[in-house]
């Protein structure tokens, strides 16, 4: 299992562990693969176990009453989820689907709960975790209370760019291919209606669609319609660069 010590080594929450204490978590943990749409876990079951993810996608969401996901979170390989088990377990509050084949390290919430019981640096990445999911989710919340459905999906474009954006001559490449449903289910609306403020920003050349991916061509513009602060990665590059110049493209 050497790929997986990998994976647990260069895992933010583990980094500063030693060998001895990484091949302690490995041997204790367990590789689980799921093809596209597969569930990783549904809310009652018992959350008695951490995860990793290794290769793929996850997305963690609720369902409504009227039976639409409610997206939570989409999750990368390196990234822990289903961090619940380590406050002492409890039920799952929530849904976990691969969008993509993946590999998961399924690893025991009590091996977490005596690492951060030993170690400051593990305790303080748990916290940093949780702190960083519930800040997501209120931000979210205060978006869908006091945003118009434009705007939430300006905000969720530009918070995909950050995350997924690559630089290209044309503008920035949000690199991760999300259907008109699952764009909607995250800004709580309805697919007729990003379908149809697509077409507006892509009409005012803010944006383009090419093969269900979407280029943001005036980032900063778009950014600064809804006060949303950019991180210094969106900032001019030098031409010499060879890549996308924001400026240039918002001329």
């Amino acid at each position: 299992m050497d790929k997986n010590f990998w994976y647990l080594k260069n895992c933010d929450l583990f980094e500063r562990l030693s060998q001895d204490q990484i091949a302690h978590v490995e041997r204790n943990s367990s590789v689980r693969n799921f093809a596209r749409g597969n569930m990783v876990y549904l809310p009652t079951e018992s959350s008695d176990s951490v995860y990793l993810l290794l290769s793929g996608r996850i997305k963690l969401y609720h369902l409504t009453s009227e039976g639409k996901q409610a997206l939570l979170a989409l999750i990368e390989p390196g990234e822990l989820f289903g961090e619940l088990a380590i406050l002492g377990g409890g039920e799952r509050e929530e849904y976990a689907e691969a969008m993509l084949k993946s590999s998961i390290l399924r690893i025991p919430g009590q091996i977490i709960q005596d690492l951060m019981e030993h170690h400051a640096t593990v305790s303080l990445g748990v916290t940093k975790l949780m702190g960083l999911r519930r800040q997501r989710i209120e931000q979210r919340l205060k978006s869908l209370l006091f945003r118009s459905n434009r705007d939430r999906l300006t905000h969720l474009l530009l918070e995909l760019a950050e995350k997924y954006g690559r630089f290209t001559s044309e503008g920035v490449l949000i690199n991760i291919k999300l259907s008109h449903q699952e764009l909607a289910s995250i800004i709580g609306s309805t697919r007729e209606t990003v379908t149809v403020l697509l077409g507006e920003l892509q009409d005012e050349r803010s944006i383009d669609i090419q093969k269900r991916h979407i280029i943001l061509r005036k980032a900063r513009y778009l950014a600064h319609s809804i006060d949303f602060k950019l991180t210094p990665a969106f900032q001019s590059k030098p031409d010499q660069s060879g890549e996308f110049i924001l400026r240039g493209a918002e001329a």
